[in-house]
């Protein structure tokens, strides 16, 4: 879901995070959104305060997720589900209220809609990166590769691996050995310095068949031998790599060139940006 990060309600930025099978959306980026306040996070602790007094459940419904705040940094933050954000919403004295509460149905049918027809998000996600300006091309790789990654860590799942960092460790392993570096060091070689730059996302043909390669291989062997401890799957990740290693090696040998590359898909005056702070 890391696509779906940020929304857009009347050009003001609203975070919102895939929590417990829906949809939590942050408090203070929606009253910012409602009240067009200096202070949105004041704004909220006042409410919340006044919510309290009133004895409104409401706010015991706010869960404290973590989002990533303009510093590229993860802060917990109070968010609520999109029945909570209605009850919230009603309690703002706002004109802006009632399209707000539109516009956040929609967020939820469309949702619906996605998990009733997969296909529909992918035709989303498609339009976002075309008016991002990348290629049909890369698009239908791109696209090709979440599902790719998807099933791998569906396997990962199925051998009892879960959570942010056992996943990460995996796929270092596999990046290692097919491209002979870390995703982190990756995102160095091509400049991004913040955090919520997916890697993939400026990722060359090749770079993204390779890295397609070495996953669903690596899916493959896990399916086969079904490893019980997460040693085993560390192995396999590196054997899965290693087969999309070899693929890249032999394919750079008759291109004459490296595969891995600092190339990336940032807007120019982002490139001319970091070039001049380097």
């Amino acid at each position: 879901m890391e696509q779906n990060k940020i929304v857009v309600f009347e050009a003001k930025k609203i975070r919102r995070i895939w929590h417990d099978d829906e949809w939590y959306f942050s408090v203070v980026d929606v009253c910012g959104a409602l009240t067009d306040s200096s202070d949105a996070g004041a704004y909220w602790r006042k409410l919340k305060q006044r919510l309290n007094k009133e004895g409104s459940e409401v706010v015991t419904f706010c869960h404290g997720l973590k989002l990533e705040a303009s510093d590229g940094k993860k802060y917990t933050t109070d968010c609520a589900n999109t029945k909570s954000m209605f009850r919230i919403i009603q309690s703002v004295p706002s004109p802006k209220a009632e399209p707000f509460k539109q516009w956040l149905a929609q967020v939820g049918y469309d949702r619906v809609q996605e998990i009733e027809n997969p296909e529909l998000a992918q035709e989303r996600m498609k339009e976002i990166y075309e008016l991002k300006g990348y290629p049909k091309d890369w698009i239908d790789k791109r696209l090709r590769g979440i599902a790719v990654r998807q099933n791998l860590t569906d396997e990962w799942k199925e051998r009892g691996i879960e959570g942010e960092r056992g996943y990460a460790i995996l796929t270092a392993e596999i990046s290692k050995a097919t491209f002979g570096i870390t995703p982190t060091e990756y995102k160095e070689l091509k400049g991004l310095t913040k955090k919520n730059q997916n890697l993939r996302d400026h990722m060359t043909d090749l770079e993204l068949i390779f890295a397609m390669l070495g996953e669903r291989v690596t899916t493959e062997i896990s399916q086969k031998e079904k490893p019980e401890t997460f040693d085993k799957s560390r192995k396999i990740a590196k054997r899965g790599g290693g087969v999309a290693g070899t693929a890249r090696k032999e394919t750079e040998k008759e291109l004459g060139r490296s595969v891995v590359t600092g190339e990336n898909f940032l807007p120019a005056s982002k490139k001319n940006k970091q070039l001049k702070e380097k």
